[in-house]
């Protein structure tokens, strides 16, 4: 498996003084040079961690695949369509939530979801859908169009060690990764995964590419980000 490191939290360390310290982008060139695959931002319609100059010099500067995280809004989209992240992952947005609470519902707003696409996938951006791990929302995302679909691994992470309940939701990624293969659509996964419960998803052969963030810029607080990503990176990539 990849990994794409997400650097919002870096951004959020640096809006709780204010000020430029420390820089997400030196934090995105660290991540690299020690092993990430990619790098993810989630531009918010509050700005709480990444500001729009943060996406506009990572889409500039960084070597490797940025991908956007961003809501299903008219401002997203044209933001995206003018600095053309290699790809973009679409998510449920709400200003009250301290982090993203769940997956998207591609299949109760499947028209919306599918024009939304449309121009982005047109000007070349790969789309990923970010849902929960069930047979319908796996079966909408496929019919929108989309090369991928991202898995919230959410609710296996907070099962993680509880024996039936991590079981039961393992099973459910494991089911929605055969299932979107199945379609024809690529699988990433994330949300929670840190560095003792992401070991299992090897499991899962399907998927292509984990996100993870949170923790790794915890870890980095006592071993800085390089090691903190040289260690995730260990893990994702053993086989």
């Amino acid at each position: 498996m990849l990994l794409g490191v997400n650097i919002d939290h870096v951004a959020t360390l640096r809006n709780a003084r204010g000020g430029y310290e420390p820089d997400p982008l030196t934090a995105a060139k660290i991540c690299i040079e020690n092993g990430a695959d990619s790098i993810t931002a989630h531009l918010r319609e509050d700005r709480r961690h990444m500001k729009d100059n943060d996406i506009k010099a990572l889409s500039k500067l960084l070597k490797t695949r940025l991908n956007l995280e961003m809501a299903v809004t008219d401002e997203m989209q044209k933001i995206a369509l003018s600095i053309k992240p290699y790809s973009v992952c679409l998510v449920p947005e709400k200003r009250e939530e301290i982090t993203t609470e769940g997956g998207l519902d591609v299949a109760g707003q499947l028209k919306k979801i599918t024009e939304f696409v449309t121009p982005l996938l047109d000007a070349g951006i790969v789309v990923s859908l970010f849902i929960d791990p069930t047979d319908e929302q796996v079966r909408a995302a496929a019919k929108t169009g989309v090369q991928f679909v991202e898995l919230h691994t959410g609710a296996y992470s907070n099962a993680f060690g509880l024996e039936e309940e991590e079981e039961e939701e393992f099973m459910k990624l494991n089911e929605a990764s055969r299932l979107a293969h199945a379609l024809g659509l690529k699988v990433n996964a994330g949300h929670g995964l840190n560095y003792q419960n992401v070991k299992r998803l090897h499991q899962i052969i399907d998927i292509y590419e984990l996100n993870i963030g949170h923790t790794i810029v915890a870890r980095s607080v006592f071993v800085g980000i390089g090691e903190a990503v040289k260690e995730m990176k260990k893990l994702v990539s053993k086989g």
